[in-house]
């Protein structure tokens, strides 16, 4: 028997040699095994001690890849012990690599995932810019693209590979791509640029190319803003950067603009009453309009004498309320004066042609 086991080959290699290799390979996955069973006992009762919740989510998410990392580490081992064909064992050192680089990126690419799942838990937990917290969930899909992206090309590299051609090669597919997709990249960037330049925060409402609304969500290639109509609309984000935005959240308060016309009729000692009442209906609402405000005769019109009317709705208070309140308080202000709006009127004269 122990003849048999000294004198016959399999593969080239003793019936020894092939036992020593499985007891590593065995040995190695045990002990991965041990340490995800210690991960999941010892380490998680120790990481809930502790006051965040990172910690324990670290544990849970390095188990398998430690265990896959220590299987690999033992079947390299166990492999040293055989001895194979020089072409065999050029092969398997490139199957090494990648796998010992496929591993480590792999637990890379979770330590990087949980820390940045907790930063956004955070982060909504304050409610602090909600705009960023719906843009940071694509630059983490991105971060992990490219990390395993990284990650490929060390493995490959590690394998003996002319990863500098195979670069070049991608390098002029990839701008073949961009010139092809260069509307989505265009878009893509001008996400970025709202998520730096912050022109304006998911519930603000805001102007562009003739569109007024509400911006419900920022997502790295497009925009959804409410109108004031009702239909949601999705705005490219290269529209953020080429157009005049007018964020109207952010402004400190509501400019209304006016020209009243009163008809040519109106005696001075009237305009003057008119230019008072103005000023009264400022001053009677100062919980809802700013102090400033330009009230003026300004212009002998083709039919009307106008009057310039500037008021300033404060920021707390709701526009469209505001705005309804002073126009309907002016009107009967103005109707209890005796004042009345000039309209445009023309006068029609007919000539008898048998005169």
């Amino acid at each position: 028997m122990i003849d048999w086991a000294e004198k016959e080959r399999f593969l080239g290699n003793l019936p020894g040699q092939w036992f020593e290799a499985a007891l590593i390979l065995a040995v190695g996955w045990l002990i991965g095994k041990g340490l995800s069973w210690l991960a999941g006992t010892v380490f998680s009762r120790m990481a809930a001690r502790t006051s965040n919740q990172v910690d324990d989510e670290l544990v849970r998410t390095l188990r398998r890849p430690l265990v896959t990392l220590i299987t690999v580490v033992s079947f390299i081992l166990g492999y040293q012990r055989l001895t194979m064909p020089e072409h065999v064992d050029k092969w398997m050192e490139r199957v090494f690599h990648v796998a010992i680089a496929l591993a480590v990126t792999w637990a890379i690419a979770r330590v990087l995932d949980t820390l940045i799942g907790a930063l956004l838990r955070n982060r909504s937990d304050r409610d602090v810019d909600l705009d960023q917290n719906q843009f940071l969930p694509a630059v983490r899909s991105s971060i992990k693209i490219l990390l395993w992206g990284l990650g490929f090309v060390v493995a490959l590299n590690n394998a003996g590979y002319d990863v500098g051609a195979l670069l070049a090669g991608i390098g002029i597919g990839g701008l073949a791509l961009a010139m092809a997709a260069k509307d989505t990249l265009a878009n893509i960037f001008g996400g970025v640029t709202v998520f730096t330049d912050k022109p304006f925060r998911v519930g603000d409402r805001v102007r562009l190319d003739g569109y007024d609304g509400t911006v419900l969500e920022v997502g790295i290639r497009s925009t959804r803003i409410r109108t004031l109509e009702g239909p949601i609309m999705v705005v490219p984000n290269i529209k953020f950067t080429d157009s005049i935005l007018e964020n109207v959240t952010a402004e400190p308060s509501r400019r209304v603009r006016h020209e009243l016309g009163v008809i040519y009729e109106t005696p001075p000692a009237k305009m003057e009453e008119a230019i008072a009442l103005l000023n009264k209906l400022v001053d009677d609402h100062q919980d809802r309009l700013e102090e400033e405000r330009l009230v003026c005769f300004t212009a002998f019109k083709d039919f009307s004498l106008n009057i310039l009317f500037i008021y300033y709705i404060r920021k707390s208070a709701d526009i469209f309320e505001t705005q309804n309140l002073i126009h309907v308080e002016l009107m009967r202000r103005f109707a209890a004066a005796g004042l009345s709006f000039a309209y445009p009127t023309q006068v029609e004269i007919h000539m008898d042609p048998a005169k």
